[in-house]
């Protein structure tokens, strides 16, 4: 593991206010379940289908429909909770969350509350290098998503498609340890990450496979420290809930300007209403939704058609032993293994695709020369090209063939990036494009020192320049560079040039 730093909470205050305010959030992020078919049917889950096409009779809340518990769903729970070090609760159980709406068939949900399958774990959230905040994970419950409502198809009526109806869903619910907007959205992001290389989510927040809830609440300073002692909710402000939040920079500003709204309404002599709202990234503001529910709202009861599920610690510890490394541990084996930067090893784990690719590329080779050409050309290349890792044209073969072909002083730097373009955009084997399109560079000092000879006999003013200010001898690399089209070896032009110049 890396050496990290639990430093002390940035806790963000607002300018413009009275006082010195602290933000306390928490936050339930629902993911969904990484299955090719629903939490209680057989039904698809393949999106983008047609509307209304991935519907089984217990989906549609048919009379006499029952539904029947997916293996695959609760298997993927419980991946996902061990890899967030959680509890594995051997029994867990299903109750009805009663509340009406058109996309809701059955009249009321399936989720966990009182007995959730994965109680608490931590997520190790990565502020900036070495550092790191740790945001404790209360519980992890299965619950099945809703249908969707669809207002913009006609001016007069609505629609439903209840093709997401029955989706498995994890609802992370993390303690209310985040202190401010950007380590809310680093929170998700390293969420995200572990849930991507566990296979149990893909992550996709434009699709909706993955949506947050952020609850904000504020307080004076030190009130949070006397919560923490304590566990009395009261030394915090009234939260309020913000719902669906599907991306990194809409979290951070519905945070900001929420924030900014209970300010505003306590140092008026106000009280926060505790409520639902909904954020508006047009206006900037956030809106009343509803009031606040609690359990009681809902009327819980155990689900009478599911009975009680019971897991087998051997089956537990099975699936542990198929855990893959995860971004924390694969990041230090990076930084060691390939004497890595922790930054470089960072941007290189950010993504299991991305992690896979370099050390294709990585294997048997120089790590820092890997990552930086990973880095720095081909991510550089992708995002202009706005294409993911796994689109890219570039094969970790070709460019493993790149890079030993710069080791091997077959070629330069410069000629590098020249080959580069041309295997990213034609394709093809890198040396048999440097054999046949003559790119190999000239090793031959002969040849170098007499291209360089020529250029200071041509050139006596600008060589007692450079005898006068050794910086100047730059512009013989260049001027032997040109002569040479590109192909003179660096390395034995400034050493026949420093020879020649100070000899």
């Amino acid at each position: 593991m890396l050496d990290l730093t639990f430093d002390a909470p940035k806790v963000k205050t607002i300018a413009g206010a009275k006082h010195d305010w602290e933000l306390v959030i928490g936050m339930e992020v629902h993911a969904q379940v990484q299955s090719k078919s629903k939490l209680f049917s057989g039904a698809s889950t393949r999106f983008g289908a047609e509307p209304n096409s991935n519907v089984a009779f217990v989906d549609a809340a048919m009379p006499g429909m029952l539904p029947v518990i997916n293996e695959f769903c609760v298997e993927q729970a419980v991946r996902t909770g061990l890899g967030l070090k959680a509890k594995i609760n051997l029994f867990s159980a299903f109750d009805r969350k009663n509340y009406f709406y058109p996309d809701l068939p059955q009249g009321y949900q399936i989720s966990q509350l009182y007995h959730p399958i994965v109680g608490e774990g931590e997520v190790i959230v990565d502020m900036e290098p070495g550092i790191a905040r740790r945001v404790r994970i209360e519980r992890i419950h299965l619950e099945q998503d809703a249908g969707k409502s669809i207002h913009d198809m006609d001016p007069n009526m609505s629609f439903v498609d209840l093709n997401r109806t029955g989706v498995a869903l994890m609802e992370i619910v993390s303690r209310p340890d985040i202190r401010g907007p950007e380590e809310a959205a680093a929170f998700v992001v390293k969420l995200r990450q572990i849930l991507r290389y566990l296979g149990t989510c893909d992550g996709n927040m434009q699709s909706g496979s993955m949506r947050a809830d952020v609850n904000v609440s504020i307080c004076l300073p030190g009130q949070y420290e006397k919560f923490i002692e304590t566990g009395d909710f009261a030394h915090l402000g009234t939260r309020c809930e913000i719902k669906n939040m599907n991306s990194m920079r809409f979290i951070q500003q519905a945070i900001d300007v929420e924030a900014k709204r209970q300010i505003a309404i306590v140092e008026a002599g106000g009280k926060v209403d505790q409520e639902t709202r909904l954020y508006d990234p047009d206006k900037g503001e956030t809106r009343s939704m509803r009031s606040k529910e609690e359990a009681h709202d809902y009327r819980y009861f155990p689900d009478p058609d599911l009975l009680p599920l019971e897991i087998e610690q051997a089956w537990v510890d099975d699936i542990a032993k198929s855990l893959p490394e995860l971004p924390d541990e694969k990041k230090a084996r990076f930084v060691k293994d390939f004497s890595l930067r922790e930054y470089d090893a960072s941007v290189l784990t950010a993504d299991v695709d991305s992690a896979a690719y370099f050390e294709a590329v990585a294997a048997g080779r120089d790590g820092k020369l890997a990552a930086n050409w990973v880095i720095n050309e081909l991510f550089g290349r992708l995002k202009a090209d706005e294409k993911d890792i796994t689109d890219s044209p570039l094969t970790p073969a070709q460019l493993g063939g790149i890079i030993d072909l710069i080791k091997s002083d077959t070629i330069s730097g410069k000629i590098a990036k020249d080959l580069f373009e041309i295997v990213y955009t034609e394709g093809g084997d890198p040396a048999a494009i440097v054999e046949a399109r003559g790119m190999k560079q000239v090793t031959d000092t002969g040849a170098i020192e007499a291209a360089l000879d020529q250029i200071i006999a041509d050139n006596p003013a600008q060589v007692e320049k450079a005898k006068e200010n050794p910086k100047l001898a730059g512009w013989f690399v260049g001027q032997v560079m040109k002569a040479m089209g590109g192909k003179a070896n660096p390395k034995a032009v400034n050493e026949l040039i420093a020879k020649k110049l100070n000899g």
